[in-house]
């Protein structure tokens, strides 16, 4: 899941940059109000690449770090069905 998110986040970056070339390239030449817009659109990009990116996936299970609380960590293992490590 990892590298599809990276794949994701850099085509919407890649986008993002690729808009803005064109924009002010390309299309402010024949429009300034639409090259305008492209850039407003690339501007909510970045922000969604970055959610995108940072979310965490049905694999990703960061809470299976133990705590260091032997009795909290029995309790939690116990809960997600876990076998005791021995």
């Amino acid at each position: 899941m990892l590298a599809r998110r990276r794949h994701v986040y850099f085509a919407m970056m890649g986008t993002c940059i690729g808009l803005f070339v064109l924009a002010w390239g390309v299309v402010r030449l024949w429009s300034v109000p639409v090259a305008v817009g492209m850039c407003v659109v690339a501007m909510v990009i970045p922000p969604l690449a970055a959610v995108v990116a940072n979310r965490r996936g049905p694999d990703d299970r960061w809470w299976d770090d133990p705590s260091g609380d032997p009795k909290s960590d029995e309790w939690w293992n116990e809960l997600d069905g876990k076998k005791p490590r021995h």
